[in-house]
């Protein structure tokens, strides 16, 4: 018999009974739960849960939303259904550096990360044959401290062309507006450098190697109008030694800025994050 999979993800203030009360609901559907997962935070007494589970063929979407629905509201509960089976479109955007560029198409190439991607948008044309060998569209939007504003319109207007579910900066070397961040509130995600301690502006693996540091790293987040402060969806380090060259430092840090992006995509896409006030709860 044919199924249907879903993912079902939530929050909501902590109280008894709601795996309970959700499990429940999904039995008396005929439903069979895949795989969940939840964690009640104390600081804010919220409660998060992602299930994966599926349905029989016989029962259809509008029924189960709506007595998801109901539930909702009898639990003050924000509660989102995905179709597990459906790939999310990405709209990746980049600059100069193409390496987490890169490693994304070939992982949604390869099968290994449960996307595709609508569009690649960037403000040089260094990567059009890149995006023309994987089939993908490429849209070089140059942009000055002048178009800035259009440029970002040209932008938003591609995402609702392409149904783009999530908006990846692949190394992207623009600052977003308050107006775009808005917009794509929830929905981009960007990868920096995390060093320690910190460096900022040009060439921060030139920086880091003449103060010898001995750990690098990077961070995943969301974007928000607060620059490189979004809730952190992922991180990782590598140790190096004073032995390596500031080139030596920027290949590890590529190599890392691609794994942490890669992760936090994927996280993303298999609807395994939940905001919990300004971090984030990320189901592994």
């Amino acid at each position: 018999m044919q199924h249907n999979d879903y993912i079902l993800t939530l929050s909501c203030p902590d109280r008894t009974g709601i795996v309970y009360r959700v499990s429940g609901l999904l039995f008396e559907l005929g439903c069979n739960i895949l795989d969940s997962q939840q964690f009640g935070d104390e600081e804010t007494g919220r409660f998060f849960l992602r299930v994966h589970f599926d349905a029989p063929a016989g029962v259809a979407a509008s029924d189960l939303r709506a007595r998801l629905a109901a539930m909702s509201e009898e639990y003050g509960m924000e509660l989102k259904l995905h179709d597990a089976r459906r790939k999310e479109r990405l709209l990746i955007m980049v600059s100069k550096q193409g390496h987490c560029l890169n490693d994304l198409l070939f992982r949604v190439h390869s099968g290994h990360l449960h996307a595709e991607v609508a569009a690649i948008v960037s403000n040089h044309n260094d990567y059009a044959g890149l995006a023309a060998s994987y089939g993908i569209p490429f849209h070089y939007l140059p942009v000055t401290a002048d178009t800035k504003a259009e440029q970002e319109r040209q932008v938003l207007a591609l995402a609702e062309q392409e149904g783009v579910d999530l908006v990846v900066l692949a190394r992207y070397m623009q600052i977003l507006s308050e107006d775009m961040c808005r917009a794509l509130n929830g929905r981009a995600i960007n990868i920096h450098h995390s060093f320690l301690p910190s460096f900022k502006g040009a060439r921060p693996y030139h920086q880091a190697h003449a103060r010898g540091v001995k750990i690098i790293g990077a961070t995943a987040h969301y974007v928000t109008s607060d620059l490189d402060e979004g809730p952190i969806i992922d991180q990782d380090i590598e140790r190096v030694d004073h032995t390596m060259t500031a080139q030596d430092l920027t290949q590890v840090g590529s190599d890392i800025e691609s794994l942490v992006l890669s992760r936090a995509v994927r996280s993303h896409v298999e609807h395994r994050i939940l905001l919990n006030r300004n971090k984030t709860v990320v189901f592994r």
